[in-house]
């Protein structure tokens, strides 16, 4: 078994860690959040005092992290974990961040002799839960190939999507394609209900026809039309809005790089924008709470929409 360094212990960050430890392997953790530290500790995992220390000689380092400034700030900062690093030390960052910010990090992480991946994932904080999460890896296919079974301990699906950066492209074109996704069926379910048409009703005819989508289909935003997902939990747990905005705004960036055309996209930021500005709580709500935006009362009248 590896010895790990896992440096993030978030929403998607933990249920990972957990998922290694259940494996078997040694884990030592960090976080500044004290009570996500203290979750982890009490399953096994060994508490280190900084990020640096977490890496210090592990085998393998991944690092669920929440922005691109701070992966800059963890791996290349005077206190950056690279100078904790064995020749043969392999560092995963599963954080979702801007392409070249991991071509940047990768080419230090290259050059002080230690191999690098940029990993983010697909399938919520369910999936990091159950292990199924799907990896889009970008980097050298045989670093991919050492850290396989590893990351085929937090998840079911591993795609090799190219050199470094492509795995963040893979993630942000297809968030941008979920959050187009929830704004569409929150906004379809809203039309239908407005003009007397059951929620529970849309939602089966769209999953049997056209309008069939992995929103409709697994994360439905209308409360309690689907037991365990964040729309019958007052739209608590799952993918807060403020992640969606962030990935959504690094969905533009790609764009204005390209000068590629991405109008849904930005129209699905602005859309995600007004509601999280909508009320102070919305943007560590999950994305199905964009359901209140098109229909204001629904978090009052609960199960009575569903008939």
């Amino acid at each position: 078994m590896s010895s790990v360094g896992f440096i993030g212990l978030g929403n998607m960050g933990l249920p990972m860690a957990v998922n290694l430890l259940k494996a078997g392997h040694d884990v030592r953790v960090f976080d500044l959040n004290a009570v996500a530290l203290e979750a982890i500790v009490s399953k096994g995992g060994v508490r280190a005092k900084s990020a640096a220390l977490a890496a210090k000689g592990a085998d393998v380092v991944i690092t669920m992290l929440p922005n691109s400034g701070v992966v800059e700030s963890v791996y290349l900062g005077a206190e950056g974990i690279l100078a904790q690093s064995n020749d043969n030390s392999i560092f995963i960052d599963c954080s979702t961040i801007d392409p070249k910010m991991s071509q940047k990090v990768a080419a230090a992480t290259e050059k002080m002799g230690s191999s690098f991946l940029d990993a983010p994932v697909s399938g919520g904080v369910m999936g990091a839960q159950a292990g199924t999460l799907c990896f889009m890896v970008g980097g050298k296919v045989e670093v991919l190939a050492r850290a396989s079974d590893l990351l085929g301990q937090m998840g079911k699906k591993i795609i090799h999507t190219g050199d470094h950066g492509t795995g963040q492209l893979a993630k942000i074109c297809n968030n941008m394609m979920a959050g187009i996704l929830m704004a569409a069926t929150a906004e379809a379910l809203a039309l239908g209900m407005r003009n007397g048409l059951a929620p529970s009703v849309l939602s089966d005819v769209m999953r049997n026809s056209s309008g069939g989508n992995f929103m409709v289909e697994k994360w439905n935003p209308w409360p309690n039309l689907m037991a365990g997902v964040p729309a019958s939990n007052d739209y608590h747990g799952g993918f807060q809005v403020q992640l969606m905005l962030k990935d959504l705004g690094l969905a533009i960036d790609c764009a204005q790089y390209s000068s590629a055309a991405v109008p849904l996209g930005a129209a699905a930021r602005n859309v995600f924008a007004l509601h999280g500005a909508a009320s102070s709580d919305n943007p560590s709500l999950d994305i199905s709470s964009i359901q209140r935006l098109y229909f204001p009362h629904i978090q009052n009248q609960g199960g009575s929409n569903n008939a």
